[in-house]
């Protein structure tokens, strides 16, 4: 099996695939994504942990009946009992005390599974919607895959000629792209408050907390992550007695499935926190290349090293966001010195407007548009 799981990985990433995003964007569908699936999975492993919920009563009600209505119901604590004379925190006497239901237990795996959803839905979207066109018109100067010989100036001819004959025709395929990163950002912050929501409003100060907590007394703290996430906690039975007056069952029940739960959120409320700030930090970067041409000009010229930098202010000056977009993708796919090259050729033929009359035919492009739907599955995942 690792022998299988060893060859899976080697192919998939010694194969070249072509990046049409950037990191930031990665972090959401491959690392958050991965993240939400991985938790969903170790909260569905009972063996790791022994079964979920056990709860223990007076012997009335068995065992099996107890834990299944407490587990598909709900069980409370007391958050507001005196710590002296109890037996954990958030037990004790319910009479006249205020009760804090949890029920949200049962649905920690469908939500985690949900979130690992969402994360993804932005990336499959722009993949979509991209429709393998990096892809197709970098096929042969890609990375390892650019060869040295005529084919590949042929290739970088046709693909500049392409770029002129497209020119202030990409605007559609960037505002999908920047799009998909707004999502991104609202995913982040959305999920947030998802989870809040979802844990009856603990989540969004459970990180202040627990740190705060690390730095008390020992004899004067409260641990937060045992308020949100208790192990032990108190369910309620009600049933008929033999001349049908209602009895009251007091049951105590071990969460065990919380040792695990208050690690996971813990760890996502510092991963979201630090996803939405980079993520912000992506959409205030994208801004400045919408809105200020000087930000493309800056960008543009530390990837054009092999060229003329002159050439970098007729780019900037004859193309818009679109064009850049493609541009820029382009560069994430090609060696400095190919795309060195490519830019200088765009920019003496912008510059001299050394256009050929014409586009080339259908069957002259074939080598560098290959089939689209050939590669539109290929793009990477």
């Amino acid at each position: 099996m690792a022998s299988a799981v060893a060859g899976f990985v080697k192919v998939r990433y010694l194969i070249d695939k072509a990046v049409i995003d950037n990191m930031v964007f990665r972090m959401h569908y491959r690392i958050t994504s991965a993240i939400m699936f991985l938790c969903c999975i170790l909260v569905t492993a009972n063996n790791l942990i022994g079964d979920p919920i056990s709860c223990i009563n007076d012997g009335v009600i068995p065992t099996h009946v107890i834990n299944t209505y407490c587990w598909i119901t709900y069980t409370f604590t007391l958050p507001h009992t005196e710590q002296k004379g109890i037996a954990h925190p958030g037990l004790g006497n319910e009479f006249g005390e205020e009760k804090r239901h949890h029920s949200y237990y049962q649905w920690v795996p469908f939500m985690l599974f949900f979130q690992g959803v969402l994360f993804y839905l932005p990336h499959w979207i722009w993949k979509n919607w991209e429709e393998g066109k990096v892809r197709m018109i970098s096929d042969g100067m890609r990375g390892t895959m650019a060869t040295i010989d005529d084919s590949r100036t042929n290739r970088q001819s046709r693909l500049v000629q392409y770029l002129l004959d497209t020119l202030h025709m990409h605007n559609t395929y960037s505002f999908g792209y920047f799009f998909c990163e707004v999502l991104n950002f609202v995913n982040a912050v959305g999920n947030i408050f998802f989870l809040d929501t979802f844990l009856g409003g603990a989540f969004l100060t459970y990180g202040t907390d627990v740190v705060k907590f690390s730095n008390m007394n020992q004899e004067d703290r409260t641990d937060p992550m045992i308020e949100v996430f208790p192990r032990l906690t108190k369910c309620t039975f009600h049933k008929f007695g033999a001349s049908g007056t209602i009895q009251k069952h007091d049951s105590l029940c071990v969460l065990a499935l919380n040792i695990l739960n208050e690690k996971i959120f813990i760890f996502l409320w510092f991963w979201l926190i630090i996803l939405a700030v980079v993520s912000g930090l992506a959409l205030v970067y994208s801004a400045a290349v919408i809105l200020l041409p000087s930000t493309r000009e800056t960008i543009l010229k530390r990837r054009f090293r092999f060229g003329t930098p002159n050439g970098v202010e007729a780019l900037v000056r004859k193309t818009q966001v679109g064009d850049f977009l493609l541009l820029h993708l382009l560069g994430q796919n090609m060696s400095l010195r190919v795309f060195g090259e490519v830019l200088d050729e765009l920019a003496r033929r912008l510059h001299f407007g050394s256009n050929p009359p014409s586009a080339p035919s259908t069957i002259e492009m074939a080598p560098i548009y290959p089939d689209i739907d050939k590669f539109s599955k290929e793009t990477e995942t």
